[in-house]
């Protein structure tokens, strides 16, 4: 019996620009082999020459067996992983891929469906998209909302006739004032007729459609974040973090992890998604209180854990059960 393994080495056959600051990647195996299956709405996760591991969701048709493509905004401010991919992976490189997860899939019940994308947020919003045109029995609607098109990808996709009466774009210009109105889509919960909303983009688009969409069952909205509060801050400060078991004390400075910090000293602690939002490196808080910015801990797990990979501290020191 074959396995699907955990950790693929896969060759970029593509690295290009897809929009103003959003490169894109197409993945393929060395030797031109199937690549593991993936459904609309999956991500996988990828080791960047700077080493983190970071996830990206998938924007090809998921019947495509032979590739997996990829959209990666440049995060200018973000902890690096971005950067990384982006300026320092060209056409030819081998890149180590985790196999395709799904936490936002689209569900089999569902009669119709609203997709609501602002930015880089069209990503596993175009694999649902391919995804529902091959299958040609539900209807779907997408909101694709962006500052300008010189940074939106595959607009010229969107444009075209398979996608178009399907298809709103709108450009804000960066003016709040100028925001694309989705309350004549949301008022009407459409949970009566089987229609599900899937949301992808920056948190004030997603609050957004939280607060529009409160009186639909929880069960018919759909959420996809990038992954916890990874942008550094400008309160942050440095602090340092105490290993109970080894007594040693690590600074941590500002627009570093404590992962990051740990991982330097060549302290392994468990890792995944590198945003708050697996749960692999939760570890026990045994001392002072942790500044949360996951998405994973459960508000009676606050007090005594702490995700290390994207959370700070309140206090000049924590103690960690490490």
């Amino acid at each position: 019996m074959s396995t699907t393994p955990t950790v693929m080495s896969l060759r970029v056959a593509v690295a290009e620009p897809a929009a103003r600051g959003i490169q894109r990647f197409e993945l393929r195996h060395p030797e031109g082999a199937e690549l593991p299956a993936f459904t609309a709405g999956a991500h996988i996760r990828i080791k960047t020459p700077g080493g983190a591991m970071r996830q990206y969701s998938l924007s090809n048709d998921p019947a495509e067996r032979d590739r997996y493509v990829i959209a990666v905004k440049r995060e200018g401010n973000g902890r690096g992983g971005s950067l990384s991919l982006v300026d320092g992976v060209r056409a030819g490189a081998l890149v180590e891929v985790g196999a395709p997860e799904n936490l936002f899939e689209l569900d089999a019940k569902a009669k119709s469906f609203i997709l609501i994308a602002g930015g880089i947020g069209i990503t596993p919003m175009m694999a649902m998209a391919r995804h529902l045109l091959a299958e040609g029995t539900r209807k779907f609607k997408l909101c694709y909302l962006t500052r300008d098109a010189e940074s939106s990808a595959f607009l010229d996709e969107l444009r075209g006739p398979d996608f178009a009466p399907h298809v709103t774009v709108h450009h804000d210009q960066g003016d709040p004032g100028n925001a694309f109105d989705l309350w004549p889509l949301l008022e009407k919960p459409g949970s009566a007729a089987g229609q599900h909303v899937y949301c992808c983009g920056p948190t004030p688009l997603m609050d957004a459609v939280r607060d529009m969409t409160g009186h639909w069952p929880a069960s018919a909205v759909h959420f996809e974040s990038f992954g916890g509060d990874t942008k550094p801050h400008a309160d942050d400060q440095p602090f340092e973090v105490r290993l109970e078991h080894s007594g040693r004390t690590y600074e941590v400075p500002v627009g570093v992890s404590i992962l990051d910090a740990l991982r330097l000293e060549g302290v392994h602690v468990p890792s995944s998604c590198e945003s708050g939002t697996c749960g692999s490196c939760k570890t026990r808080l045994l001392e002072g209180e942790a500044d949360h910015r996951d998405l994973v801990l459960l508000d009676e797990e606050k007090a005594d854990h702490i995700m290390v990979c994207v959370s700070r501290a309140k206090t000049p020191c924590l103690v960690l059960d490490l």
